[in-house]
């Protein structure tokens, strides 16, 4: 199984055919109306975003909605992955009112090899994020709430997070940009990094497995909103698995090395999107444009239940609210939210 870019970007953000039924962990069913938010790739020092960030915090601040999801990379692609970008972003997330759920982008851990990065270890990276991004089982923000982990506290694959709000069950997942940390050879393991061959080699041993702990992780979070007859399912990661690249009549670009860390992932995704009732939103950031479509096909058919929305990002920082009313046929409402600075 594939997926393939069969859509373009949709400038009308209804989104029409998301229905089905419950939760999974922590509220209480209801068919209550809500909102969410979707926000990431910010701030970005080499982009000017310092001066530009608090207008959106302050928006979001200012909505009504009930809690806030960030997509990944708290810093750009080609600053020092030093230990203050992590405080620094947990200083910007604890001044969010209402609760926060973090899932770690490629910029603060998968591209620190880089020389323009610091030159530092992705893999202690990781471990840095596990025990200070993630520092309690509940999330970030001045209202922290429970969240279900896949690993303990400061172990391994602790970002992998779950939670059900209404009828919706919202799963985070560490799948970051940059091939999902898979490494393909030894030109790009030493391209612009300081990395031996061992240290890739240890790269590709974490890529299989946290892929595999993440698709353990989605298998569960289906099983169980398909035990409450969810209404839909929201998975939100980092990377762009491959959505964008070029379409080609004939070829199908979404078998290209260059996507292949996501491939396994992918093709599951897609088999519990076609047994699965509900609608299943699934959420990125990394190319930093605002993007709604249906890029997933079946041998059969394209997906009709499964909607893309992609993320803004530096320099243009604006967020997306997400509307859910389980009681309709567009259980999903997407409404990209310009704020007046970013749009100049």
């Amino acid at each position: 199984m594939s997926f393939k870019l069969v859509a373009s970007v949709i400038a009308t953000c209804t989104l029409m055919a998301c229905a089905a039924n419950q939760p999974a962990t922590g509220t209480s069913a209801t068919s209550e109306k809500f909102s969410f938010g979707l926000w990431g790739d910010m701030p970005y020092k080499k982009a000017g975003d310092g001066a530009k960030l608090p207008a959106v915090l302050n928006s979001i601040n200012q909505s009504d909605i009930a809690f806030s999801i960030y997509d990944g990379d708290i810093k750009d692609g080609s600053s020092k992955c030093t230990d203050e970008v992590y405080t620094d972003a947990l200083k910007m997330f604890g001044s969010m009112k209402q609760p926060v759920i973090y899932v770690p982008g490629d910029n603060e851990w998968t591209d620190c090899h880089r020389l323009n990065n610091g030159g530092m270890d992705p893999l202690e990276r990781l471990a840095h994020i596990r025990r200070v991004m993630l520092p309690t089982s509940h999330s970030l923000g001045q209202r922290p709430m429970p969240l279900e982990h896949q690993g303990k506290l400061g172990e391994k694959f602790v970002e992998n997070t779950r939670f059900t709000h209404g009828k919706v069950v919202f799963v985070g997942i560490n799948m970051p940009g940059s091939n999902n940390n898979l490494v393909l050879n030894a030109a790009e393991c030493q391209n612009k990094s300081v990395r031996k061959t061992a240290q890739c080699d240890a790269a590709n041993a974490e890529y299989l497995e946290r892929d595999s702990a993440n698709v353990t992780w989605l298998e569960a979070s289906f099983a169980q909103a398909k035990a409450q007859n969810a209404a839909g399912l929201v998975l939100v990661v980092q990377g762009d698995p491959g959505f964008d690249v070029p379409e080609t009549d004939g070829i199908d670009e979404s078998s290209l090395p260059g996507v292949s860390g996501y491939r396994h992932f992918m093709s599951q995704l897609v088999q519990h999107t076609e047994q699965f009732k509900g609608q299943v939103l699934m959420v990125h950031g990394d190319t930093h444009f605002f993007k709604l479509d249906k890029p997933l096909y079946s041998p059969a058919k394209v997906l009709p239940n499964f909607t893309r929305l992609e993320t803004f990002g530096s320099p243009v920082l604006n967020w997306v609210r997400v509307t859910v009313d389980p009681t309709t046929n567009e259980v999903f409402q997407i409404h990209p939210v310009m704020v007046e600075t970013s749009s100049k």
